[in-house]
């Protein structure tokens, strides 16, 4: 299946697809993204699950393989550390995008350095100029992209299909293999595979952020819940997902 650059698939496709992958491995909903955007799709790139889908698709095809990721300004040394050694270990050149430094600097100078702790709205703005106008950026130029995302990382995502019509980005496709996996399933393929993987994950860190905003969770506790910590768990979303 090869979809024509520049074409949207309507609803109707789109459930037809997913009527097709919902019971397929994420291997198999990579294969259909590959086949049908080739190059006018990438992998975003941020936690574990998306560096299992990095794997997956380096197998199927290296040349196919686009990833680009978020530099914040504010990630963990470790973060840092991995995306070095992803690139080694694949040899694929991850495409790095970055806020716009006169925003963060106007953001900066007007709240101060750690704005986000002080309410919602700060938090969402420091996370819209950080994150979210660079993978808008980013978006403008492909005509669909691949997330790690699961229906169990958070309420927020319980709806997750595996492959979405992205309103928030000209309805370009949002493709999601891991949608259906667990987070065992996720660590299990990792090890299995000796996929590099952050560092902090083994200190207690099941979602990585920005470092300020992340923290090692406590036994029992959700794996997003060291995310914005302080907040309402409905609100735990930085703009890049909103819920469907």
């Amino acid at each position: 299946m090869k979809i024509v650059p520049g074409k949207r698939l309507g609803k109707e496709e789109v459930a037809e697809v997913n009527k097709a992958l919902e019971s397929a491995a994420p291997q198999e909903v990579l294969k259909w993204a590959l086949s049908a955007f080739g190059r006018r799709i990438a992998l975003a790139w941020s936690g574990a699950e998306d560096v299992a889908v990095l794997d997956m698709m380096h197998r199927i095809d290296p040349k196919a393989a686009r990833v680009f990721t978020l530099d914040t300004g504010r990630l963990n040394p470790e973060t840092y550390e991995l995306i070095d050694e992803v690139q080694t270990r694949y040899k694929i050149p991850i495409e790095i995008q970055f806020p716009d430094a006169a925003a963060v600097q106007k953001m900066v100078g007007d709240k101060g350095i750690n704005l986000f702790y002080r309410s919602l709205e700060n938090r969402k703005e420091c996370c819209g100029v950080r994150k979210v106008e660079p993978l808008n950026r980013m978006l403008t130029s492909l005509d669909g992209w691949i997330t790690g995302l699961r229906r169990t990382q958070a309420v927020t995502r319980g709806r997750l299909a595996k492959v979405e019509i992205d309103f928030s980005h000209d309805q370009i496709v949002k493709v999601n293999p891991l949608a259906d996996w667990t987070t065992q399933q996720t660590f299990d393929y990792l090890k299995a595979n000796n996929v590099p993987t952050n560092r902090l994950h083994a200190m207690g860190y099941p979602s990585i952020g920005c470092a300020p905003c992340t923290r090692a969770i406590k036994p029992g506790e959700d794996e997003r819940a060291g995310r914005w910590w302080w907040e309402n768990p409905e609100s735990k979303e930085c703009g890049l997902h909103p819920a469907p």
